[in-house]
This record gives structure tokens, C-alpha cells and sequence, in this order.
């Protein structure tokens, strides 16, 4: 099972918009559009930080890459 971490852009520190938790799991999220997948050039589309809440499970997408993943002791 992933590691929760916690998760920061600048002096912000991210909180969950659902449940205000503050542990997130991280998985890397393909943005995929229509006319790619059609082509079949997927592999190309863009890519976002996506940070899964550890408490609800709602998913925050970040293209942003200034954010910082901070490893949490559960």
C-alpha cells in the first residue's frame, strides 16, 4: 500500500476541499483527450500530480509541477 504524504505548493500547505484532511496518497494521472486516443498517440497527452484523499478518497489533479510531496507518518 502507498505511503501517505502531505503535500505543498509554495507556503501552502494542500488540504482535502472535501473532509479539510491533510494526508494524501500520490499516483501520476494521464490527461486524456479524444482526438489523441483516436490517433493512437495517448502516451503523448499531459500528465498531472494526482493526490487521492486519505481520509474521503476524493482526487485533487495538479499539472502545476512546483508542488512538493512531504513523506507522513500515518
Amino acid at each position: 500500500m502507498a505511503k501517505p504524504v502531505r503535500a505543498a505548493l509554495g507556503e501552502v500547505w494542500l488540504t482535502c476541499q472535501v473532509c479539510q484532511g491533510d494526508l494524501f496518497r500520490e499516483r501520476e494521472v494521464l490527461l486524456n483527450s479524444t482526438g489523441m486516443e483516436f490517433m493512437k498517440l495517448a502516451w503523448a497527452n499531459e500528465s498531472a500530480t494526482g493526490l487521492i484523499c486519505w481520509r474521503c478518497g476524493y482526487v485533487h489533479l495538479f499539472v502545476n509541477r512546483d508542488i512538493k510531496l512531504y513523506r507522513a507518518d500515518k
